[in-house]
């Protein structure tokens, strides 16, 4: 009685303040709980093997288990794949961390917006929206058909393929391409 209970809880909307956010998703093959934090959930999913490594090596565990709250744009593998064969061996080396941080932190915002959010900021800047990423640099969404893009700062796109994976501390939109900061 006690798991269907739980059960029928995990999947109902969760409010939170005057928003409500939509049920537990399933991201790369595993369920997706708003009651847990952003590492709990990505160390879960098959599709995110590569950035659940790259943030142990950047030592950035600890800030997104942290209460946040932040919204992050989370590469999967096959994003990572598309990089240059090597480039993820070598930013995970310790050598490389501060450049394996500087990308990392770019795919993170401040704070918690729902894709609902990232459309209204699109349809009031007339189509574009400049987002502040926690390393500083900027992303711009945007708008392509019923699609939200992100523009890297090099003019990268990449597009939002699950988005309001709500957790605890923020969300989660899963995108298919990295982003490069410059």
């Amino acid at each position: 009685m006690k798991k269907i209970i739980f059960a029928a809880f995990a999947m109902v909307a969760i409010a939170i303040g005057s928003k409500t956010y939509a049920q537990t998703k399933m991201v790369g093959g595993a369920a997706m709980y708003p009651t847990k934090n952003i590492v709990e959930n990505a160390v879960n999913s098959k599709d995110h093997t590569t950035l659940v490594a790259a943030v142990k090596a950047a030592g950035l565990v600890e800030t997104l288990e942290s209460a946040g709250p932040f919204t992050v744009f989370a590469p999967t593998n096959e994003a990572f794949n598309k990089l240059p064969a090597g480039t993820v061996d070598n930013l995970v080396k310790p050598e490389n961390k501060e450049t394996l941080t500087k990308i990392l932190t770019y795919h993170v915002v401040s704070g918690r917006l729902s894709s609902e959010d990232l459309w209204a900021k699109v349809k009031a800047g007339n189509g574009k929206a400049e987002l502040t990423t926690v390393q500083g640099e900027k992303l711009t969404a945007m708008a392509k058909g019923k699609k939200l893009y992100l523009v890297d700062e090099k003019g990268g796109e990449s597009w939002i393929t699950i988005a309001d994976v709500n957790q605890s501390n923020g969300v989660i939109h899963v995108v298919n391409t990295v982003l490069m900061p410059n």
